[in-house]
């Protein structure tokens, strides 16, 4: 496999005027602790992400827009040769903002869509008012031909309207809907008993490959639950076709399950290189050291790549190749991040998937 850097998060701020249950970074409007990347510093970075490789770079957060020099960066990326592209919670978006976008040469922003109604969607982001939000930066985003994408993130309380909140992102005219299925770091340990269980698992993927072979324009993807690439090959082949995956032109491209360290990984507003948002071990620090040396020598992300160092079930795995189980979450549920995936129910047995 060919591990060079496809796609990486930038969190240039952990500031957000939003506390969602589910934040992986815990983030709030103060966020003291962990000050903003100076304009100076983040143009360093971006140049040495440039010299070595082209990934697509996701402005993120916390709330990117609510740095008044997002921009300033977006656009200082653009120049190198960078694919910029923005995730936002949507609050913030106005005529203004959307012509910034524009005139940045934004690739595609992401969006949050967690409900198809303004109860469950704000409930889910604990906050009054979300849902109209992102109803609102949607219809600025089509005013202005900005393309868009729409994140949505499953847990019990909202796992019921799966379906729903597919058919509306499907209405908006976004580009790609990408449903997650949550890892617990962050404020999402404090909702560990609201987790999908494993039981539930295969149902839900199978739904969502059904539904991706009639999606038609709109790209699907489940996040952080690579053991669909193991469902649709076993689904595939019980209905005599062969798995074909769409990509996005700005997705971490591949159809593999997890990818952490191998094609994307994250930047904290500390410097520090993640193998993806959703693991908070660090592989180095870009205030530090080079990207290029972070991503090419970093132990981490060298046991990441070596499938032979699973353990348990995954490491036992016909699929391993294909899925190799979310090593976040893997970390986030028993310390141990080559542990087999806690959220599987496949029993290995059989030659190795391709």
């Amino acid at each position: 496999m060919d591990f060079t850097p496809k796609w990486l998060a930038w969190e240039i701020t952990r500031r957000c005027n939003f506390a969602c249950v589910h934040c992986r970074s815990s983030s709030d409007l103060v966020a003291a602790q962990h000050p903003d990347v100076p304009f100076s510093e983040a143009k360093r970075i971006l140049a040495d992400i440039a010299a070595f490789a082209s990934p697509v770079v996701v402005l993120s957060g916390g709330e990117p827009l609510l740095r008044e020099d997002v921009f300033a960066i977006a656009r200082h990326g653009d120049a190198l040769g960078l694919r910029m592209c923005l995730a936002t919670n949507g609050s913030l978006v106005d005529e203004e903002i959307c012509r910034d976008i524009v005139k940045s040469n934004v690739k595609m922003v992401s969006l949050s869509l967690d409900g198809a109604d303004p109860e469950s969607h704000d409930d889910f982001r604990d906050q009054p008012g979300a849902f109209d939000g992102v109803m609102r930066a949607i219809e600025l985003f089509r005013g202005h031909g900005i393309p868009f994408l729409v994140n949505s993130s499953f847990t019990k309380r909202n796992q019921v309207e799966i379906p729903q909140v597919y058919r509306l992102v499907k209405s908006l005219g976004a580009t790609a809907w990408y449903m997650f299925m949550i890892v617990p770091t962050g404020r999402g340990e404090e909702i560990m008993n609201e987790l999908i269980p494993a039981t539930m698992y295969d149902e839900i993927l199978a739904w969502h490959y059904r539904t991706e072979k009639e999606a038609n324009e709109l790209l699907m993807r489940p996040t952080c639950a690579p053991h669909y690439y193991r469902v649709v090959r076993q689904m595939a082949k019980e209905d005599g076709e062969r798995f074909t995956q769409r990509s996005l032109k700005f997705s971490t491209g591949g159809s593999k399950g997890c990818l952490a360290g191998q094609l994307i990984c994250m930047i904290d507003v500390d410097g520090q290189v993640l193998p993806c948002s959703y693991f908070p071990l660090p592989a180095g620090n870009i205030r530090r050291q080079s990207f290029r040396e972070i991503w090419d020598n970093s132990e981490l992300f060298r046991q990441l790549r070596d499938f032979s160092r699973y353990e348990g079930r995954c490491g036992r795995c016909e699929y391993i190749q294909v899925c190799g189980g979310c090593r976040a979450r893997a970390y986030a549920v028993t310390g141990n991040y080559l542990a087999e995936e806690p959220f599987c129910s496949h029993q290995p047995g059989g030659r190795r998937a391709a």
